[in-house]
């Protein structure tokens, strides 16, 4: 029976022969580029002979016009995708800023990052020369006669003001139908992930929808500040509400700004206030788990603490014998050592793990 570490051990020799059968693709599509063969056979551009003769996605082509070109100009691009160091979604963002005057400090600052990340590094290189700063809000309406049809194309927003240049902190203070300008959207709300654009190495453009509810507590919230804080702009608002929520949060793993002297006496199965705040403060606030590589898992979501010899076995509630351990792992570490069947009855069908034999 093959194990787990026989099937990983395929799919990484797999994973490497992908790598550089795309790495060789692309130096062979930049000299096919570099030669204009696609004119002989009658297309009007790369994209086309890509889109239309090889029949990829449009998104597909595109990244690989644009690796094929820039391949041409720093042929170490080729290289670097062929041995997997960048990654293909992120080529068009590293096009933007790599050159071959440049490519030997640029370039390597993309190996290994995803598409969002080579985004912050151009923001960073290459800084957006006016960010915007205005707030924009626009209500998200569905006709149900559209819902069976699929969502329509988005109206563009208006900002909380028609025509404001300045931040939206500077516009005064009222009800919640005053923090808006209306106009008809009829696209189907989703359920995605919060939009993110880098403008500067500091600045992001965030974009998120919300409920009226929210605005309205927006809203009361700048009212109940309107005298500590006057002229407060949205993003102060939301940051300053993060600080509590962080601060609360800071306070159940026993970060508090002035701890007590002398620890309470605590129970076996109970961690100390101290012990929690030495523990997330030498794991750095980040999951220890061990993966087979050697790294630690590193996630900061879903933070618990973990005994590494567990209570039921004698473990102490102690510096040296806790860890931070994300849900997952912590549930993991747990089977581990009390198998499947008995943690069923706590956490039944998470995190299960399978047998590993030979």
């Amino acid at each position: 029976m093959d194990t787990a570490r026989t099937l990983s051990a395929n799919l990484a020799s797999l994973l490497r022969r992908e790598h550089s059968a795309l790495g060789a693709f692309l130096v062979a599509l930049a000299d096919f580029d570099r030669r204009r063969a696609w004119m002989t056979l009658g297309h009007a551009s790369l994209f086309a002979y890509l889109h239309r003769e090889l029949r990829l996605s449009k998104a597909a082509a595109q990244y690989r016009k644009v690796a094929a070109e820039l391949i041409q100009e720093v042929p170490a691009v080729g290289d670097a995708l062929g041995e997997g160091r960048l990654c293909l979604t992120s080529i068009v963002e590293a096009a933007r800023v790599v050159t071959a005057q440049n490519w030997e400090t640029v370039l390597p600052r993309f190996f290994g990052l995803s598409r969002r990340e080579a985004m912050e590094v151009v923001a960073e290189l290459q800084p957006h020369p006016g960010p915007p700063t205005r707030t924009i809000v626009s209500p998200v309406r569905t006709a149900p006669s559209e819902v069976a049809a699929g969502p329509a194309s988005a109206v563009p927003p208006l900002p909380l003001e028609a025509g404001a240049a300045g931040p939206a902190g500077n516009r005064p203070s009222g009800s919640s139908s005053e923090l808006t300008e209306r106009e008809v959207n009829t696209s189907t709300p989703t359920h995605r992930p919060a939009e993110v654009v880098p403008l500067t190495a500091d600045l992001r453009r965030f974009h998120l929808t919300v409920s009226d509810r929210f605005l309205e507590k927006l809203q009361a919230a700048k009212d109940a500040l309107s005298h500590a804080r006057p002229g407060a702009t949205e993003e102060e608002l939301l940051e300053a509400g993060l600080d509590l929520l962080l601060e609360k949060a800071a306070k159940r793993k026993g970060l508090v700004a002035k701890p007590r002297k002398t620890p309470r006496a605590a129970k076996c199965d109970h961690i100390p206030a101290h012990v929690k705040r030495a523990v997330m403060e030498r794991d750095g606030g980040r999951c220890q788990f061990r993966l087979p590589s050697g790294e630690i898992c590193g996630s900061t979501h879903q933070l618990e603490f973990d005994h590494i010899e567990p209570v039921a076995l004698g473990g102490a509630s102690t510096v040296e014998n806790v860890r931070i351990a994300c849900k997952r792992h912590n549930i993991i570490s747990a089977r581990r050592v009390f198998g499947d069947g008995w943690m069923d009855r706590y956490a039944p069908g998470k995190a299960s793990l399978p047998a590993e034999t030979g």
